[in-house]
């Protein structure tokens, strides 16, 4: 089971601002580092019915249904829903910077929201807007041909043919009732992701990679000393609240692994990191690796050759011809995360989880073709 993780009060209002203002639940997500949409979700509906109280409610603490919290006193209560409504007011004041129409959304969903318990006249007065202008933005937002009524219309289009259709075919269809430049069209989709998600574009690498290796290992996995014949590769690992990598390398001799490296972001310097772990290279030594970008880089490749390491590379497409490190990213996972069922954790479990495979991998796990040891124990018994 995954930890519950608590949100603070200033998050929950910041996403509910953000929402207010139309930014969409994903890019919401992605700022303030929220895990599920359904958490937001569950804020606006509370945010909507005055339920405020709940944003301050502890982890797994359930007030009684349409309950609420009990106050010490009249004042008090009264305290808590004149804040409520100070709130509502105070929200589009702060978002009142990103744009005068989004100021104008806001309004109006505002008034939508408290016209059953308050005046447009009061809340208008609270705004600091005119009656008139306020009914100028309603006006607005219910026009087809306003910026509103355009990205409400694409919205509609994209969702009604499940997002199979780019911004060309939206903006001819537009064009069928109201005139609209194609640029426009495409800007809208961009900001809030309704592109076609039919055929995604995959963008041609610019420039070529600085060096392939012929593929010298050649399937040949035994090796009759330490550090004769090593592997390398990165894997995934999409357990915490972030995407984390796994950059290892592997003695073919005993199957330990002698450098390792996790992180955030696979570039050069994250493999650089790995390969500058190894140390007293015998010669001769012959390092293995797919044809990534980062293995075929000129920085990897100058720091390869500095060490006095031979590189080997697998052929395109050819994931067995790295057989053995692609088979211990797959015990590690099927091993730890999969096995203890940590599908969602934090960041800082996955690290640790990793880092303590990897020594019990290299100084207890038992494997077969070492007569029953363990990577370290084989290599102290015979060197």
């Amino acid at each position: 089971m995954g930890t519950r993780v608590s949100y603070p009060y200033d998050l929950k209002m910041k996403a509910i601002e953000m929402r207010l203002t139309g930014i969409p639940v994903k890019q919401v997500l992605t700022e303030l580092n929220i895990r599920h949409k359904t958490q937001v979700e569950t804020w606006m509906r509370w945010y909507k019915n005055g339920e405020l109280h709940r944003f301050e409610q502890p982890v797994g603490k359930q007030y009684t249904f349409d309950k609420g919290p009990v106050y010490e006193n009249e004042q008090t209560r009264l305290e808590v829903e004149n804040r409520y409504l100070k709130q509502q007011i105070e929200v589009p004041k702060k978002v009142r910077r990103v744009g005068e129409e989004v100021v104008g959304e806001v309004a109006v969903q505002l008034v939508e929201t408290l016209k059953e318990i308050m005046s447009v006249k009061a809340i208008c007065i609270y705004l600091g807007v005119a009656r008139s202008t306020y009914y100028r933005w309603k006006q607005a937002s219910t026009d087809a041909g306003s910026r509103q009524g355009i990205e409400r219309r694409i919205g509609e289009l994209c969702r009604e043919h499940k997002f199979r259709y780019g911004y060309r075919k939206i903006t001819a269809l537009l064009h069928q009732e109201i005139r609209v430049n194609h640029k426009v069209v495409q800007r809208i989709m961009q900001k809030y992701g309704w592109q076609c998600r039919v055929k995604v574009k995959k963008r041609k690498q610019t420039g070529q990679p600085y060096h392939i290796a012929d593929n010298i290992l050649n399937r040949s996995f035994e090796a009759t000393a330490p550090l004769q014949r090593l592997v390398t590769d990165i894997t995934y690992l999409p357990f915490g609240q972030k995407q984390l990598y796994l950059s290892s390398i592997q003695d073919l001799y005993n199957g330990e692994i002698i450098a390792f490296s996790i992180g955030d972001c696979q570039d050069t310097d994250f493999v650089l990191n790995t390969l500058s772990q190894l140390d007293s290279l015998p010669e001769g030594c012959t390092l293995h690796s797919d044809q990534g970008s980062v293995y075929t880089s000129y920085r990897y490749q100058q720091a390869v050759k500095g060490k006095g390491i031979i590189m080997s590379m697998s052929r395109k497409g050819t994931p067995a011809d790295n057989a053995p490190i692609e088979s211990f990213h797959s015990a590690l996972k099927s091993e730890t995360f999969y096995l203890d069922n940590l599908r969602s954790t934090t960041t800082a479990i996955v690290e640790q989880t990793v880092k303590d495979y990897i020594t019990y991998y290299n100084y207890i796990r038992i494997q077969a073709k070492l007569n029953n040891q363990s990577p370290v124990q084989y290599r102290q018994l015979v060197g």
